[in-house]
Order: structure tokens, then sequence, then C-alpha cells
């Protein structure tokens, strides 16, 4: 298998590269990957050895493979000419070179000829006794110099045809190999314009499927965290429209007038007050929530006036599959991309899209109790997906070094700052401090992979919240995004997975489920569920509602263990008071699908600003070529700019080689703004603000930056 065939696995199948072989007794042999494991016999230990010694060589060569693997994003060198035309360039190299080597072969035949001449005539010569020896002894030596010789014409004379003749059969086999290519891609977008006239069949076809109603998790009230979930969508094992899962709790709305706290007739009850619900108003009563232009903080100052567009986005006629159908399976962030699939951000300034309801925030520090603090926290969590539903166009992949700044101190009470902290993997890491009590920071390294029909991206590393004042500390993780019909159709996204938000001072946690959108479905889209429980998992409050929408929240005055599904799981029968909305979307500025779907805080994000630090987004002059819709320079300039990074790149390898050959240690990259830590909570090893940004602002001292753009 080549690398680029790495992915392209059919079900069952391991990657070596990774797997650990093991030996349970003489005879069997057990390999491990991610969650997979297979146990295989052989008929004898000699037979098991010469199987552990084959699989050992083909993981060590598949090791090699993966590490020679190109090592740059958007480093890889621009494929502007097809393959034919670079074998081609190729032949005709190999083939010049063969003529040079033919004409040093006829330039030594040439001279070893004369020179044997020469020698003959001084040995004919009369000459002194000596003389004569000498030069019978060089005549010996030219002799055998003209038998090499004439061996290594034969042998480059040899080599010569079988170049030729097997020249021409590889022209032939690239020729084939070019036609079998072209034929599968018109079969795999043709059989993607049938799946998708099925799925359109599909979905006006009545009665598929009866709506479930409820809100669906374990039967603890808890949804289990998804533990190797990367390795299970890299193996490709979720298979969301096969069956959809039956509801493992129930919620029902109880009357608070009518409501009687007797649990004789329930099994394992567990109770709540109905009447605290309406003591907690005045924190949750979040339904009436003021736009993004408005302030409702009157300890901060009057707000900026901001820019509310952006020129319209140029009417280009984009054909995605053109690229993508050379990248299936790979890592696409090493894969060069041209502006035209971007939107003029980069993915730090996406990053600083999370705080767009930081408000939600600035109320959960207002909470007495944790139980209600967890509710705003999960509510924050979701709301960071709602400006990703239509917004299907990809960032620019930030430069090593590059940084983002939203300083909003006096207008919404908060600071935030990113760099890009390692290019491959590419991470970066994010701090915000906000004066109204809280801080958030986190490390992510995107991966990305492109299936065929559609592509996967996996945000790794987990996000930090702390509130200063009761030192509550959360913790919990970003659910995988998934950009769809990417061969054919309109382009749309979904996310799904699970998200465990845990409270490591009180231990409280929030499980909410991002339900995968299946055709089959007759359940609400963009569906997102949770339960809120303390540290002995009793069920306090129940999350409902949409990511790209809102969220509700709805306190628990009663639950019981009702009848057992089909699957044999016990549900659950949450009785809850009526939902408050904790969370809603604010609606998108007027043209805002001529401008790339942005939100009101993304509009702003790239607008220039002054004493900023030189390596900020916003002075990347690609990408404010492309937001003036000048894309053509914008290629250009991008191009311009990954070569740049390459040569940087390239001589810290040189200083990398020349370290280890004088024996000194090489630390790489060091980012300038964040440091290297243990965290003392999950014990990873992350990114954290090590200071000094600010102060250097304030001084216009940015000597320490490097030069980027």
């Amino acid at each position: 298998r080549t690398q680029a065939e790495m992915a392209h696995t059919c079900r069952g199948t391991i990657n070596l590269s990774t797997a650990h072989i093991d030996t349970e007794d003489s005879c069997n042999i057990v390999l491990s990957n991610g969650g997979r494991t297979y146990h295989l016999k052989a008929n004898s230990e000699v037979e098991r050895q010469r199987w552990v010694t084959a699989l050992e060589l083909a993981k060590a060569k598949a090791i090699r493979m993966r590490n020679n693997q190109s090592d740059d994003s958007g480093d890889e060198e621009p494929a502007s000419q097809s393959d034919k035309s670079e074998l081609h360039g190729t032949l005709k190299t190999l083939s010049s070179k063969l003529e040079d080597l033919s004409t040093c072969n006829d330039l030594i035949a040439k001279h070893g000829a004369a020179l044997q001449r020469s020698l003959s005539e001084l040995e004919n010569l009369r000459l002194p006794a000596e003389s004569s020896e000498k030069i019978k002894a060089v005549n010996e030596r030219a002799t055998l110099f003209r038998i090499t010789s004439n061996a290594m014409i034969n042998a480059c004379r040899d080599f010569l045809d079988l170049a030729e003749s097997h020249s021409r059969k590889w022209q032939r086999a690239l020729q084939y190999e070019r036609e079998q290519r072209i034929r599968l891609e018109e079969t795999i977008e043709q059989l993607a314009k049938q799946h998708n006239s099925l799925e359109r069949a599909c979905r006006g076809a009545p009665g598929l499927s009866t709506s479930t109603t409820g809100v669906t998790s374990t039967a603890k009230g808890s949804v289990q965290s998804a533990k190797g979930e990367a390795s299970d969508e890299d193996e490709e094992t979720e298979y969301f429209d096969a069956m959809e899962d039956a509801p493992a709790f129930i919620t029902v709305t109880a009357d608070p007038k009518h409501h009687r706290r007797s649990g004789s007739n329930l099994s394992g009850a567990s109770e709540g007050h109905p009447e605290d619900w309406n003591l907690e108003d005045s924190v949750f009563e979040s339904s009436n929530q003021s736009s993004y232009n408005e302030s409702t903080c009157k300890d901060l100052l009057p707000k900026k006036r901001r820019r509310t567009r952006i020129p319209d986005k140029p009417n280009y006629s984009l054909n995605l599959w053109s690229i993508m159908k050379n990248c299936i399976g790979k890592e696409l962030s090493k894969i060069p991309m041209p502006v035209n699939f971007n939107e003029p951000l980069s993915m730090l300034q996406r990053l600083t899209e999370d705080l767009e309801y930081h408000e939600l925030l600035d109320k959960a520090v207002k909470c007495e109790s944790s139980m209600e603090q967890m509710c705003f926290v999960a509510a924050f969590s979701v709301s960071s997906y709602s400006t990703t539903v239509h917004r299907t166009a990809k960032p620019f992949n930030p430069l090593l070094g590059e940084t983002y700044e939203l300083d909003r101190l006096e207008e919404l009470g908060f600071r935030s700052l990113c760099e890009q902290v390692s290019h491959h993997p590419p991470a970066a890491a994010h701090h915000v401090y906000s004066k109204r009590g809280w801080t958030l920071w986190q490390e992510i390294t995107i991966a990305s992979k492109f299936r065929g029909k559609y592509l996967s991206i996996m945000p790794l590393g987990a996000i930090h919240l702390e509130f200063h004042s009761s030192g509550n500390h959360y913790v919990w993780r970003k659910v995988t995004s998934t950009v769809h019909n990417i061969i054919v159709g309109k382009l749309w996204i979904d996310q799904s997975g699970e998200i465990e938000i845990v409270n490591h001072k009180s231990k409280d946690k929030c499980q909410l489920k991002f339900t995968p959108y299946s055709y089959f479905s007759r359940d609400v889209p963009r569906k997102v569920t949770g339960v809120v429980s303390d540290a002995d998992g009793k069920a306090h409050y129940v999350m409902s509602g949409t990511w790209d929408e809102k969220m509700e929240c709805s306190k628990i005055v009663q639950s019981s263990h009702g009848s057992s599904s089909t699957e044999g799981k016990q549900k659950t029968v949450y009785q809850t008071l009526s939902p408050k909305v904790l969370w809603k979307k604010y609606p998108l500025p007027e043209n805002a699908e001529n401008m790339y779907f942005f939100s009101d805080l993304a509009l702003t994000l790239n607008e220039p600003e002054e004493r900023v630090a030189p390596t900020d987004s916003r002075l990347r002059p690609d990408q404010r070529l492309m937001e003036s819709g000048r894309w053509d320079e914008a290629n250009v300039e991008k191009q311009r700019l990954e070569e740049k990074q390459r040569a940087v790149r390239r001589r810290r390898e040189a200083e990398a080689v020349e370290a280890l050959e004088e024996g000194k240690d090489y630390e790489g990259y060091i980012p300038l703004w964040f440091e290297r830590k243990v965290d003392a909570v999950t014990g990873e090893l992350i990114c954290v603000y090590r200071g000094g940004y600010w102060e250097a602002k304030d001084k216009q001292d940015w000597s320490l930056c490097p030069d980027i753009f």
C-alpha cells in the first residue's frame, strides 16, 4: 500500500504503524489499535513466530512510510502540473543524463585508443633498458585500463538500452493508471449523484419512522463519554442512519401549582422544591437577551462604533471536487488550497468567535449555586457552534508565530489573545481574561480528514474555564464537525458527539449529546440534550435545545425509574418545571449571505486596528486581499507567505541537524507569549499564557516578534 492509500481501508483493517503486536501463548497473536483488538491463532509456535516477524517488519515499513511523508502544512509544493507532465520531465532529464553518459563513454574509448597507440610507439623506439621496462609496465596498465573501460562501456550501453525500453513501459503504465483514475472519479461522482437522489426520495417518502418524544440519555441520566473518539472517527465505525437509539429517559413538564411531592409509588425517586425555581428567575431570566450591539454592563464604557459590513463575496465559479478528489484520506492541513475555498478570517479569529456569547459567563458569575452555574457554562459551550451553521468555507491556516488579539476590556469586559504555537500538527493557544470575574484558556489542535463524500473536523484539546470568586474550574472538549456533500449538492455542516463538562472543584457534571442529523428521523435537527448532575450522580437540571438556535434549562422536581426499553435498559422519567431559555442566537446581519454568513462579531474581527502586534492576523496580506475581493492577488501572496514559511522551517531543520552533529541540545520553535506546562487538573501538557503581551502593547515594544508576513 502507498501512503496515499493508507486511509482507504475497508471495515476490519488495522493501521500497523500505530498497532501493538503481542503474543499470549505459543500459538496466539494479539493485534490492537485504538478501540479494535484482534486475536489470531497460528497452527504452531514456529508459524506464530513467522507471522510475528512478518508483522513487525510490516509495522517498521509502515512507520518509515509515515515518517517519510511530507511535513508541511500548505507546505507541499503546489501541484500546478499534472502527473503526466511531471513524469515527462523526469524521463526527459533521465534521457539527457543517459546521452551525457553515452558521450563520456565514446570519449573514454577514443582517448583510451589514442593512449594505447602512443605507448606502442614509445615501446618501438630505441631507448635505454631502464626506460624500456618502465614504458612496458605503463603499457600493461593502459591495457588493463582499456579492458576495464570497455567493460564499463558495455555495462552503460546495456543500462541505456534497458532504460529506454523501461521508459516506454513506464509511460504505458502511467497512461493506464491515469485512465483508470479518470474512470474511478467518474464512477464516484455518478454514485454520489445517485446517492443524493435516493436521499431526496427517502426524505420525501412518508412514514419512514415515527417521532420519538423525550430526551435520550443513559439510565442514570448521563451520557457516557466517548473514549477514543478520534480513533472511532478514523475507523469510520459510526453509522448514524442505520437505527435510532431508543430513549433512555423521558422528561415530563409538571405544573408547580398542582405538583405533589409524594414519592410513595416511585422507585428510587428524588425530589426537589418547585418553589426554588421562582427564586432563581433573577439569574435564569435570559429569554429577553439584548442584541450584540446593546450594552448590558453599566460599569463598562459605551461601545466603539465598529464596521457592520465587508465587501461582498465575489461570484466565482468553484469546483471543490476538482481539488478534493486528490485529498481523500489525507490530513487537510497539509494540502495547499487556493483562497477560493476560504473565508477572510484565520483559525485564530474563528477560535476567538467562541466568545460571541460571553455574557453567558458574565451571568454565570452571579450564580450562587454551582448547579446553576453549570447550566450557563453548558449553554456557553453549545453557543460556540451557532456561528458554524452556514459557514462552509475554511478559515486561513495561521502561520507559525501568528497572533490575534481582541481587546474589548473597556467595552465588553474581556481581552483575548491567540497564538499559533505549532505548525505540525497545527495548534493554537488561547487565553481570555474578563474583569467580570472569569478566565478561559485552551490549546486546540485541529485534525481533519476527507472521507470522499464528507469532511470530518476533529478539534483536539481541553477548554478550561475558571471563576475567580468561587474557584470553580470547568473543563470540557469540543465535538466533531462534519461538512457534507463535498462531491455534489449543497454543502451543509453537522455537529455530532458528546461533551462532558466537569467542575473539578465540586465534581458536578453535565453530559451533553449532539445528535447527528439523520434523513430517516423526524426528530428536531441539530438537537442537543443533556443532564446536569451533582457529585453523587443525582440529576438536578435537564438541558435541551439546538446548537444553531437556543438552549433551555428545566429544573428536575422528581425522577423515577420507569419501564425497560426494548434493549433491556431501564428508562428514567424526569418530572421538570417549565423550561427557561438560557441562550438564544442573535439574528444574522442584513446581507449576511453575501458576506460569508458572518455574524455581527465576525464582521469586526478583521477590522484594521492600530497598535496591534506585527504578527496579528489583521495584518496578514493574503487574507486582507481576499477580503477586498482581489482573490487572484491573494493566491499569489498566499504562495509567497507559504514559501517564506518553508524557508524558515528548512533553516530550523538545518540548525537542528548541526546541533545534533555537535552534540548540543536543540529546543526547536518556542512560542513567544505562551509556554508549555503540565496542567494540574488534567495532567496534560498544554500551552498557557506566560504574560507580557499587553505590557508590550502598552510600550509598543514588539522587538521580540518574528517577521512572518
